[in-house]
């Protein structure tokens, strides 16, 4: 039986992108072992009117955190490094993600979730590309062999988001493994597989 994974997480968070970086490398571990597992994004915005247009993060960040600003995300972007995922916050486009909400959403009913995210927050964190940009996005769907509008109606992921919020939560990310709902924020890579495994052994017992 597959594990259910849910996340819920947004682009622009740095630490939902380690998250997702430790779920990686926890997935492939588990499903080395023979495990099996399927995972469920929701979506949430950190800064839901942030502009499409996108402006340099580093900039958004000296805004908010003054002179200890370098200084955090370089300790941030060291920490990332040690789970294999590069962030780089001089390169990164702080801008809307409405649009990769909706490309992970069409991604995931085309089986190809976990690729999508991982994609999306590369796009943002490594390669320094404006994730609201509708050509970001086609060409990240061509790659990624996806299905995309990037036209389409956004009022479904709204929705989502609406849903997410009105259960009370305000920040990310946040996983439920199973029937477990994890601590707030990014577990260790060897937390996620213990509780991937965890919830194999429940499913295995019904």
């Amino acid at each position: 039986m597959k594990v259910r994974v849910e996340m819920t997480l947004d682009v622009a968070c740095a630490w939902s992108a380690l998250a997702h970086a430790r779920l990686e490398n926890a997935l492939e571990r588990f499903r080395a072992e023979g495990g099996e597992a399927e995972v469920a994004y929701r979506p949430f915005q950190v800064v839901p009117d942030a502009p499409v247009e996108g402006e340099p993060l580093s900039e958004v960040h000296r805004r908010a955190f003054g002179p200890d600003a370098e200084r955090n995300t370089a300790r941030m972007a060291a920490l990332a490094a040690r789970d294999g995922f590069t962030m780089r916050f001089d390169r990164a486009v702080f801008a809307n993600t409405l649009g990769a909400h909706r490309l992970i959403a069409a991604a995931a009913g085309q089986g190809k979730g976990e690729e999508a995210a991982g994609r999306l927050f590369r796009a943002y964190f490594s390669d320094g590309l404006n994730v609201a940009d509708r050509d970001v996005l086609s060409r990240s769907a061509a790659e990624l062999g996806v299905r995309w509008d990037p036209d389409g109606d956004a009022d479904e992921v709204r929705a989502a988001i609406a849903r997410v919020r009105a259960e009370g939560v305000t920040s990310v990310p946040r996983f439920v493994i199973g029937e477990r709902t994890l601590p707030p924020g990014a577990p260790s890579t060897d937390d996620l597989l213990t509780a991937l495994r965890a919830a194999a052994d429940r499913a295995a017992m019904v």
